[in-house]
């Protein structure tokens, strides 16, 4: 079984030795880490890790046999390096993300030597909608002139105009588009996504979508759960008969969704302008009877009651959040909801920010997610969002660091799996460039400190 060992790590992140499924409160301020570290990875699992003092017997011994001690980090176009990520692939290609196995290797274990730099578990972005066709930069200036976010969707823009391109989009073409985000965000350090349908609004578009989702599950080294959200927004066709809608995604789309397995979880838009709680509490109750946890967007635009009902079914998440009041918080404390902060579309929306520090002092889990979509956060860059966690919601880089690994894995239902650097765990990591602090993650907002990354225990060729 192959292996890779990292040595010499000036900085461990997010160690455990007993690991949890999420961190809590003032836990999300006791960050572990071990200096001087190696890491040891087999397979596609973390297999040990240790100081530099406690590197094993036989590992030292195989290395001193094979006559090395390490070898560097290939440099970014050095002779040595090599070949770069390609580009996506059509739909059915198979090699869409070049690994290496052989390269230096030594009595089947890969040496790289990480002097000066940090190891992070990757980051894990529980809430994007990153299949879509084309984007939506004229709606960016309306937003400029004073048009709000309703306003837009009024008039047809927005979500709307997002399900007229995908409509008229293939399947292969949607696949090549998600997949060039997706080898972005591979760049910037994230290792798992949830991708939301939503943008088809009819059932052989909603289906299509999913489809593309699954497709590029087979395809991404990334570890990617899917989430049906036909109760997205009401089509235009059916204003005014808004309850009929619900009828079709309620008798229409849900079954078929899992008929074909194509979704792991539920959401609904449940919030003024959208959907009604009533509406939403049908919706949900129709996909939790197909095995379907509701994972749903709440409080984004107005006190909706969508947090009350996503804690009434039990919800992984609920997400948004920026209207959260005590009466909300009161209600997710003591609950397996996580609450789930998007400060990308607050930053674009220009809107008031979720009470993160709030909720966090009160005793509460907090994830930190990207958004990624075209419409109101046209970005899946995790290492800003970390950023944003703490200028503009007073997260410490500890409690932000948590928020967007650990934490966000539990909101796709994963971090029994990923979000820390835990033995048995699967080794999803990356390596950044040299760096002083683990602080200096989130100070440097402005550049990518990532140099290598490792996904399912292989390297990625960036």
């Amino acid at each position: 079984m192959n292996q890779i060992l990292i040595t010499n790590i000036k900085e461990l992140v997010h160690v455990e030795k007993s690991p949890r499924l999420l961190a809590t409160g003032k836990e999300m301020s006791r960050l572990n880490t071990l200096k001087n570290a190696w890491l040891l990875i087999e397979g596609d699992r973390i297999k040990d890790f240790g100081s530099m003092d406690t590197l094993p017997s036989d590992i030292q011994s195989r290395l001193s046999s094979a006559g090395i001690k390490h070898y560097e980090l290939f440099e970014k176009n050095s002779p040595l390096s090599p070949p770069s990520l390609p580009s996506p692939p059509v739909m059915g290609h198979e090699s869409q993300v070049m690994t290496f196995h052989n390269l230096r290797q030594y009595d089947d274990i890969q040496i790289i030597d990480a002097s000066g730099r940090f190891v992070f578990p990757s980051f894990c972005d529980s809430h994007t909608h990153l299949v879509y066709a084309g984007s939506r930069e004229i709606e960016y200036v309306d937003k400029i002139r004073g048009l709000s976010y309703e306003e837009i969707a009024k008039r047809g823009g927005g979500i709307l105009n997002s399900a007229r391109l995908l409509h008229v989009t293939s399947e292969e073409e949607l696949v090549d588009q998600a997949m060039a985000r997706l080898n972005e965000v591979i760049s910037f350090g994230t290792g798992a996504v949830e991708i939301k349908s939503g943008y088809g609004l009819t059932v052989e578009d909603e289906l299509k979508m999913l489809r593309v989702i699954r497709k590029l599950k087979e395809i991404s080294p990334l570890t990617i759960v899917s989430t049906f959200l036909g109760a997205h927004a009401v089509p235009a066709e059916y204003k005014g008969r808004q309850g009929e809608y619900v009828d079709l995604v309620i008798h229409g789309m849900i079954p078929q969704v899992a008929s074909e397995e194509l979704a792991d979880y539920i959401d609904v838009f449940c919030d003024r302008g959208f959907f009604t709680v009533e509406e939403t509490d049908r919706i949900l109750s129709a996909g939790m009877k197909y095995g379907l946890r509701p994972k749903i967007h709440a409080n984004e635009l107005d006190c909706s009651g969508g947090i009350q009902v996503g804690v009434k079914y039990n919800a992984l998440s609920v997400d948004h959040l920026e209207y959260t009041g005590d009466e909300e918080i009161a209600c997710l404390l003591g609950t397996e909801t996580m609450p789930v902060v998007l400060p990308g579309a607050a930053f674009f929306l220009n809107m008031i920010h979720a009470p993160a520090r709030k909720m966090i002092d009160a005793g509460l889990p907090v994830a930190f997610a990207s958004d990624f979509n075209p419409g109101s956060s046209p970005s899946g860059n995790m290492q800003l969002i970390l950023s944003m966690a703490c200028i503009t919601y007073r997260l410490l880089p500890e409690e932000a660091i948590h928020a967007t690994t650990l934490n966000g894995a539990y909101a796709m239902g994963l971090s029994d799996e990923l979000g820390s650097i835990s033995r048995g765990k699967k080794a999803n990591l990356f390596i950044t460039e040299p760096m002083s602090t683990y602080e200096f993650m989130p100070y440097a907002y402005g550049s990518n400190k990532v140099q290598k990354v490792i996904l399912n225990g292989d390297i990625v060729i960036l």
